[in-house]
């Protein structure tokens, strides 16, 4: 059965925009912003390079388009990804765009809600979960059960690595970071007279940036550490790009 079938979306507004145009054209994500091909690649150098086993098993939230699937996958080769998200429009593209992997078995594409496929997973049975710029997309409560989630699934010792965007904590460098977003949007979109794009967008990143949306640091940290995720951290940040990664401890 599709998971997405039966599956509520609470983790978005009233209607999930990757539905739409940005998700049938979401390569506009790297005009729109830069840093995101940065946070892709370091997200993929991040999980290569932790692990010294071999044949590791993952789980990767909002895959999208595949664009953060192909950086996880091309750097580090034992890795076997189920790759999940709710948009059938960016699965399309993700599946033609990484054919030779899910041919090779290194990927599967599936279409669900992210809070409902990770309920129905076995405790402790993967050892990674990574996620790219999906994460901010939830309500604060739904993002809360989704990291309790991640803990249950996660074996010990395990690693959740998400690239995202968070809030800065200066409320007026935050403010000044999305003003300066929003003027090179209009110029990216206005050069190729994409207005129906920039409204899109724009109505997203005004739902990114409501109270029950936004995304910051410190309460994350501390939700992270709450489940019992140790070494806690961010090894990359540019404005509200930014990497974190956490481990569960190994049992002692």
């Amino acid at each position: 059965m599709n998971l997405n079938e039966n599956a509520v979306m609470p983790s978005l507004t009233a209607q999930n925009p990757f539905t739409g145009r940005i998700g049938e054209e979401y390569d506009f994500l790297g005009m729109m912003c830069p840093n995101v091909v940065v946070l892709t690649q370091k997200l993929g150098e991040t999980v290569a390079a932790w692990h010294p086993g071999n044949s590791i098993q993952g789980l990767e939230i909002g895959c999208g388009t595949g664009l953060s699937t192909l950086s996880l996958l091309t750097q580090r080769e034992d890795l076997h990804l189920r790759a999940f998200d709710a948009s059938a429009a960016m699965l399309t593209q993700a599946r033609a765009n990484l054919a030779e992997y899910v041919d090779n078995g290194r990927v599967e594409f599936i279409e669900s809600d992210a809070l409902a496929f990770l309920q129905q997973q076995p405790d402790a049975s993967v050892e990674v979960v990574a996620s790219n710029y999906a994460i901010h997309n939830f309500l604060n409560d739904y993002r809360d059960q989704v990291f309790a989630e991640i803990w249950r699934v996660l074996k010990p010792g395990g690693l959740f690595a998400n690239g995202d965007r968070f809030a800065i904590d200066d409320p007026a460098r935050h403010l000044a970071s999305t003003q300066a977003d929003i003027r090179h949007w209009f110029k990216t979109f206005g050069e190729l007279q994409r207005y129906d794009l920039l409204e899109d967008w724009v109505v997203h990143l005004l739902s990114d940036e409501s109270p029950d949306h936004i995304m910051h640091v410190p309460a994350v940290i501390s939700t992270l550490q709450s489940l019992g995720f140790s070494d806690v951290h961010s090894p990359y940040r540019e404005g509200v790009d930014m990497l974190m990664t956490a481990i569960k401890p190994k049992l002692a």
